[in-house]
């Protein structure tokens, strides 16, 4: 079953949905029993976040289409804006 990013954020105002984004760099770590994937978007000063359960091929490069909320993280007692992807894609 594919993901449809309108169904999405119709049940959901507060996703985003971004298209044809270019990203600079793509980080994978290991977290308990998930890999926390991290993306730098070219324009975009914040990280996009995800969880998956195994390691994915690298999007370095790539275009993508995402679907994210906007979030805060504190790291070292400081508020970081952070966005958290339910859905990404490759264009």
């Amino acid at each position: 079953m594919k993901s449809n990013p309108d169904a999405l954020i119709s049940k959901h105002p507060g996703l985003i949905q971004s298209d044809a984004l270019k990203v600079k760099s793509h980080v994978q770590r290991p977290q308990e029993d998930w890999v926390l994937h991290t993306l730098m978007i070219e324009g975009y000063d914040v990280p996009f976040r995800f969880k998956r359960q195994g390691k994915y091929r690298t999007l370095r490069g790539a275009r993508v289409n995402l679907t994210y909320y906007p979030g805060e993280e504190t790291v070292a007692g400081m508020a970081v804006e952070v966005m958290k992807v339910v859905r990404v894609k490759r264009t």
